[in-house]
């Protein structure tokens, strides 16, 4: 039996929240109710990381947050409050971290001779000489020529080794190369010590890739020489001197500097060449994040080893696995994990496009919940408007209202502009699959490389899970391969119909052989990228009609959920396959929180009210632009977003604004960054919270959604915390919480607010916890009371608790939802509130037979026929114990 929480409560650790920070919370959320704190990645990172997805060293624990000592504690603590822990991991890449990260500083000094080279997805073969058995290191602010003349590289010498410097950046010399200064030192001071070391740096061996002997003799041997090298430093101090003093003639001379560096594993480079140039597999487009081969059992081994001794030893009871679709082969990890970790709680970060089902073959208990938060989202939008919000965002912006056209667009362009080096490396790739088939042959690289960007941009998901080895794909991969393959053929009829059907045919595996599986699977590792950075993060920054729509896993093309029946589907269908998926609204990753999107979708349900008040606040707040700056896009975008998280002050509006317009790539990028649309942008921006006149106007627009906002709230999260699978709280959003995408959503929240809260509950009616609404009390109140009936009930919410719904009828049957769980658990929400406008007419629910409490008020309801006016009499939902 697995090792399944009750419910998660997310933490957010880094420097200013570490182990003991966390610790002394510990108590409140066992108070609060959850069973598992689940805990961002705390394996050693990066300097001040904030997130710990840039993980240096596998094998220790964040020192910025206590190190190993305070995990202890840390652990000690949760399990003095009977609470379990469940760890985010990231098995897809390491950061790039100078010293830090000593796998990849070892693979940068001994290139492909390094004992951790098979570790990193590096491309030692580049079709360019330049790049051969080199990597690129895109760290230079400026050309490489330029750097070098104004003497910004310099190498040091440290002990008896030597690294190249550039500002905060820096790089091992190869061994190899330093020959040539430790043997100029040695002719100047006359020492023949010093000169067969030299000598002996000539001869380290050069290993093939698979020669494990080699390379284990190498670098024993250049540790022994390093070893005497600074030993001799260290006793004769002239002999230190002199090679100081030809390191320092090296660095005054560009040209000498130059050849040393040329003689290195890597090519130091202008940051923009890796657009085009990078010979190693990223996370997305971000540099200094390599991609790891895990799926080499060494490297699943060496990289998992803490985790797994964490897991044997209970320390652990889950894990949450990021970012799976960046793997070679997710099935071939998930099942090498779960053979290791049979009992655990097993969830991945996989987001689903509608329509996608997780796969069967999947050894997991579930994703990580943004197809819920999706689902459970479209509750509160009404479908019926979508007309009326197509025309007012047109009219009001003038941008396409066609969203797969948006989205097709946003991913050619950054498939151009961050993923280049990708699409080239697929490209050469695909060229030799073409040039072993002599019908495929004169396909040109140039009408290759369009053809597999085409492909690329259209296709529906993230990615296929085809794997040519094992002769394994499935009907959904054969389906989505034909569809991108059609829509390319369309989409580029001045290409050759005939390149993309043999492009069908490699990735359906019709046509196979070892380049071929070769390129389906680096192709799978490319998809995924291509639709996180072209929709995840650019088209929901720019298709602005319903923000709330905007959210990971979600399809703003779609306005809403029509009819309530699908949800319940949903649910019906999770408890079957995956009864214990994880829940989410709130995440660290969402574009905004739970409460924003919830008081954001009112907008839905009144598009004249809204076109009123758009139009009317852009003709007032007219003359305050810059050279028609901010754009009506952008406008639109910073109405919803006051609407959403009001009152948000402007000191955090402008820096979300300047991300979302930079992330939307229209007007501004973060590569080159508009000054003047921006600084017009935060000008705007003040100009308008100066104006009393419009903050009036705004504020007597918004006041009446506020309540309404948290009823859509606490719906949503009674929703989460009783439908099938395991509910994840947000750090902090157990109270209201308008935040924003991340870095606005990684504040500090305030645990002395929410421990004196809790404490004050048992102390309070429900009449009490309306009345101080603003403090949050009722989500406090819905969500502890929520969580003890899940505790007390096990059979009701566990794998084998069953789902029906309940028939809701009358008047107002669509703006409610009810469903039963187990055979004595009710839930009860309302739907479209300001439609339903708390006048329930006839609208009921026919509860199965005997007495029914409700544990958010107490009130007794008889089975049969319930009023909703008699349902929500107290409080806005209903969670109903049968008596």
């Amino acid at each position: 039996m697995h090792r399944i929480p009750l419910a998660t409560y997310r933490l957010q650790l880094h420097e200013g929240f570490t182990f003991d920070a966390a610790a002394e919370i510990a108590d409140y959320l066992k108070a609060l109710g959850v069973s598992h704190v689940y805990s961002s990645p705390y394996l050693q990172a990066a300097p001040h990381s904030m997130h710990g997805y840039d993980v240096v060293d596998y094998h220790r624990v964040n020192e910025e947050l206590g190190g190993s000592e305070a995990h202890d504690r840390y652990s000690m603590r949760l399990g003095e409050c009977g609470l379990g822990q469940v760890l985010d991991i990231v098995p897809n890449h390491m950061a790039i971290s100078g010293r830090r990260n000593r796998l990849w500083w070892d693979v940068l000094e001994n290139g492909p001779a390094s004992r951790y080279a098979m570790y990193f997805d590096v491309d030692w073969n580049s079709p360019e000489e330049k790049l051969r058995n080199k990597t690129l290191m895109p760290i230079l602010g400026d050309h490489y020529g330029r750097v070098l003349t104004r003497g910004e590289i310099r190498v040091k010498r440290h002990g008896g080794e030597f690294a190249v410097h550039y500002f905060d950046h820096s790089a091992p010399v190869a061994p190899e190369s330093t020959a040539s200064v430790i043997g100029k030192a040695a002719e100047e001071s006359g020492s023949d010590y010093l000169a067969f070391l030299a000598d002996s740096l000539r001869t380290l061996p050069s290993c093939a890739s698979d020669s494990r002997e080699c390379m284990e003799a190498r670098h024993r041997d250049k540790e022994v020489i390093r070893t005497l090298i600074e030993r001799l430093c260290n006793e004769v101090p002239f002999i230190a001197e002199g090679i100081d003093k030809v390191v320092d003639s090296v660095n005054r001379n560009p040209d000498a500097l130059h050849d040393l560096l040329e003689h290195q594993n890597y090519r130091l480079a202008y940051w923009r060449t890796a657009e085009q140039e990078l010979g190693y597999r990223r996370f997305f487009d971000v540099n200094n994040l390599i991609g790891l081969h895990t799926e080499n059992e060494r490297v699943f081994a060496d990289t998992h080893a803490l985790i797994l001794t964490w897991l044997r030893e209970g320390v652990l009871d889950g894990v949450r696995i990021d970012h799976p679709d960046g793997l070679r082969d997710p099935r071939q990890y998930f099942d090498r994990l779960r053979n290791a970790a049979p009992d655990v709680w097993i969830v991945g970060e996989k987001i689903l496009e509608p329509g996608e089902r997780l796969r069967d073959d999947w050894p997991i208990d579930g994703t990580t919940g943004y197809d819920f938060m999706s689902m459970v989202n479209g509750l509160f939008v009404d479908s019926r408007e979508e007309a009326a919000f197509n025309r007012i965002y047109s009219q009001f912006t003038n941008r396409p209202t066609d969203y797969a056209a948006v989205c097709r667009d946003k991913k050619l362009l950054i498939i151009r502009d961050l993923l280049g080096s990708d699409v080239n490396r697929l490209t050469a790739l695909f060229a030799q699959v073409c040039d072993a088939h002599r019908d495929r042959r004169d396909f040109t690289r140039h009408d290759i490389r369009h053809a597999i960007r085409e492909v690329a941009a259209s296709f529906p998901v993230y990615r296929t899970y085809v794997v040519p080895e094992r002769n394994e794909i499935s009907e959904d991969d054969r389906k989505y391969i034909a569809e991108a393959i059609e829509s390319a053929k369309r989409n580029r009829q001045d290409l050759d119909s005939e390149l993309f059907d043999f492009l069908g045919d490699v990735l359906t595996v019709r046509v196979q052989g070892k380049l071929e599986t070769e390129f389906v699977m680096r192709f799978q590792q490319f998809t995924s990228p291509v639709m996180a950075k072209g929709v995840e993060d650019t088209v929901f920054y720019f298709y602005n009609r319903l923000t709330s729509l905007n959210e990971v896993g979600g399809d703003p093309s779609r306005f809403g959920i029509a009819d309530p029946n699908e949800f319940h589907a949903f649910c019906i269908a999770n408890r079957r396959r995956y009864p214990s998926t994880m829940l989410s609204t709130s995440t660290h990753d969402t574009k905004r929180s739970e409460d924003v999107r919830a008081r954001i979708d009112l907008l839905s349900e009144i598009p004249k009210q809204w076109e009123r008040a758009l139009n009317r606040w852009a003709r007032a707040n007219h003359k305050y632009k810059t050279d028609a700056m901010p754009g009506r896009n952008t406008e639109y975008l910073l109405y919803q977003t006051m609407i959403g998280a009001w009152p948000i002050p402007a000191d955090r509006l402008s820096p979300y604004i300047e991300k979302a317009t930079r992330e939307a790539k229209d007007l501004t990028t973060w590569l080159d960054p508009n000054e003047a649309f921006e600084d017009a942008t935060k000008q705007f921006i003040e100009a308008i919270y100066g104006d009393g006149e419009f903050l009036a106007d705004f504020e007597k627009f918004v006041t009446p959604l506020i309540q309404p906002g948290r009823v859509n709230s606490l719906a949503q999260v009674l929703l989460k915390l009783t439908a099938p699978g395991v509910p994840d709280l947000y750090q902090g959003s157990e109270l209201w919480d308008l935040s924003l995408v991340d870095p606005d959503n990684r504040r500090p929240v305030d645990y002395s607010v929410r421990r004196n809260l809790l404490e004050e509950l048992p102390r309070l009616t429900v009449a009490d916890v309306l009345k101080r609404a603003d403090e949050g009390l009722p989500k406090l109140w819905l969500i502890h009371n929520a969580l003890r009936v899940r505790r007390e009930n096990p059979e009701a919410f566990g794998p084998e608790g069953k789902y029906s719904p309940i028939e809701v009828k009358g008047a107002k049957a669509g703006h409610a939802l009810g469903f039963l769980r187990g055979d004595r658990i009710v839930v009860i929400i309302p739907r479209l509130v300001l439609k339903a406008n708390s006048n329930w007419i006839d609208t009921a629910v026919e509860l199965p037979e005997g007495q029914w409490r409700n544990a958010l008020t107490g009130a007794i309801l008889s089975g049969g026929t319930s009023r909703l006016r008699q349902v929500f009499a107290e409080f806005p939902v209903a969670l109903l114990i049968r008596q």
